[in-house]
């Protein structure tokens, strides 16, 4: 592994030339360093030569996992220039605005996506096809190309911008957090001394390269620390294990409900034969975490640090299940009410690590010290959001312990106020992760019929399990954490999650539909303790009772 901290990006994809180990693993074979390097190279040269006058530097790539997408992300780096992770499930006028919203004047995509482009309006945006034979000829005069042949302007330095990645636009218009060079080779080495990755790791890319889990957490460590990424094309729970023994995967990150998804597949008695060393994400939940390592044998690592790179928490030896850590390097973290703008009292924890006092303690993570967040692209409003007061606000909601630990709480946007109590969804969904029927939960707020909110949960049941009223009565009143105002009011029964392109819950849709849904729904009428179906009469007196009460529109928000 390097012991010194490269400057740029450029500075990682040009060590690689001359190294003729295995560097990039597909499903059609294995290229070197040395290879991904050249084609990285040839790319930027292409890109050079395209790029019009005067035009932002900025590269739109609408692909799956394929080898194409680390050789432009390896070309930016040398040229200079940015890409923009295009989301594959985006379509129309969205899919056309992320295009044109980050002047992407040149879109790399491939034959399965072209359908998607179909009618847009894509004024002065060059085309390029990968799995084309005009795409090849294309290529070809740059074949001999080496780094640092083809640069625009200055040619790359810290400063340079690389990613354009933009955030999950739950609540609006996604925005594009910038990330450069600078920034993102230094969390990359910060990355490979965390985790010892060694030039004999393999890192695993099966989370979807135009988000910057995939980018930040496995492709920049594996280049800082000189290990193998090997690529899976979609995230495929069935095919995860399979993958891992054939590319002799040690290291991979998840985000979302993968971990659940992998969990929910059948046991198998090989499910510990394997290479696998550590997994890296978020949102996993501790229990979840403590099955996949009974089950595989392999430690996950919750961290967490957004795209925007405006706060960080770190993992020390001593973190406490269920917390995340402390504060990075230089970072001055604090969880406020931002109601009042003062700090959260600390947490109060049982023995077993149970919050007991949510409603006090959760609270917006905010960074008060130095902040390396770039900023958005084109979005003044949005920045002078995240950063009012001097402050960096995260979205995110966490509580602190009295030792200094931060445990995540949920987003912002997830935030629950029932009976004029303040409730976090995440801490709601962890307890109900315990129920053993459960193969994935997620909890969310539909707004009550005269004030506030209530608790609405939906649920995917492992394999061959059933819904029992009664029985998930019960072991909701065996919780001892469980809050007199947590329980949820509506239980919604899935066949499956319903998640966005990067596994994360699509909690939007879910609150859109609320309980207007061919799902089975269980419900507790006002003053019963009992669930029970939710028939197309309760729900014709619901209705009726929002509308009385004027709230009717505020259904499915």
């Amino acid at each position: 592994m390097r012991t010194t901290t490269p400057e740029t990006v450029a500075e990682l994809i040009a060590s690689q030339w001359g190294d003729h180990r295995p560097g990039l693993k597909y499903a059609d074979g294995v290229l070197s360093h040395h290879r991904t390097a050249r084609e990285a190279a040839a790319r930027a040269a292409l890109l050079v030569d395209l790029l019009p006058p005067g035009a932002e530097p900025h590269i739109g790539v609408l692909l799956d996992n394929t080898p194409e997408f680390p050789f432009w992300l390896g070309a930016a780096a040398l040229a200079g220039a940015a890409v923009a992770g295009i989301n594959p499930t985006r379509r129309g006028p969205e899919l056309a605005r992320d295009i044109l919203h980050t002047d992407c004047r040149i879109l790399v995509t491939e034959r399965t996506h072209l359908p998607l482009l179909r009618g847009l309006d894509l004024p002065g945006v060059h085309l390029l096809v990968t799995d084309t034979e005009e795409y090849e000829a294309l290529l070809a005069p740059y074949a001999g190309a080496k780094p640092g042949d083809a640069t625009l302007g200055p040619g790359p330095n810290p400063s340079s911008r690389l990613l354009l990645y933009f955030t999950s636009g739950s609540t609006g218009a996604p925005k594009a957090a910038i990330c450069t060079q600078g920034r993102l080779a230094g969390a990359g080495a910060s990355l490979a001394r965390h985790f010892s990755v060694t030039p004999d790791d393999v890192h695993y890319i099966c989370m979807p390269l135009f988000h910057g889990n995939a980018v930040i957490a496995d492709w920049l460590p594996a280049l800082a620390g000189g290990a193998a990424v090997a690529l899976r094309r979609r995230f495929s729970a069935s095919a995860f294990l399979d993958d891992v023994r054939a590319y002799e995967a040690t290291y991979f990150t998840y985000v979302g409900r993968a971990v659940q998804y992998l969990l929910a597949t059948p046991p198998r008695p090989d499910d510990r034969a394997h290479t696998l060393r550590l997994g890296f994400g978020t949102e996993a939940g501790a229990v979840d975490a403590a099955r996949f390592a009974e089950r595989f044998g392999v430690r996950l690592v919750e961290g967490y640090g957004a795209t925007e790179g405006g706060a960080s928490v770190q993992r020390t030896p001593d973190t406490p299940p269920g917390a995340l850590g402390r504060a990075g390097a230089g970072d001055d973290l604090a969880v406020i009410d931002p109601e009042t703008g003062r700090e959260c009292p600390p947490a109060v924890l049982d023995p077993q690590g149970r919050l007991l006092n949510g409603s006090e303690a959760i609270g917006e993570l905010v960074n008060k010290g130095r902040s390396l967040f770039e900023g958005y692209w084109r979005n003044p409003d949005a920045e002078a959001a995240r950063t009012r007061d001097g402050w960096y606000w995260t979205g995110d909601l966490f509580f602190r312990d009295p030792d200094g630990f931060l445990y995540f709480a949920g987003r912002t946007d997830d935030r629950l106020r029932v009976d004029s109590e303040n409730l976090a969804a995440a801490v709601i969904e962890n307890i109900l992760a315990r129920w053993t029927r459960a193969a994935a939960v997620a909890v969310y707020a539909v707004s009550d019929e005269v004030a506030g909110d209530q608790v609405m949960a939906a649920v995917a049941l492992r394999e061959g399990a059933v819904f029992s009223p009664q029985g998930f009565a019960s072991f909701l009143a065996a919780q001892p954490d469980l809050g007199t105002k947590m329980a949820p009011r509506y239980v919604r029964v899935v066949g499956a999650m319903p998640t966005t392109a990067t596994n994360k819950v699509h909690r939007v849709s879910l609150r859109g539909e609320a309980f207007q849904t061919t799902d089975p729904v269980w419900w507790r009428p006002r003053g019963e303790d009992a669930y029970r179906l939710l028939e197309a009469d309760d729900l014709a007196g619901l209705l009726a009772a929002y509308e009385a009460q004027g709230r009717a529109d505020l259904l499915g928000r």
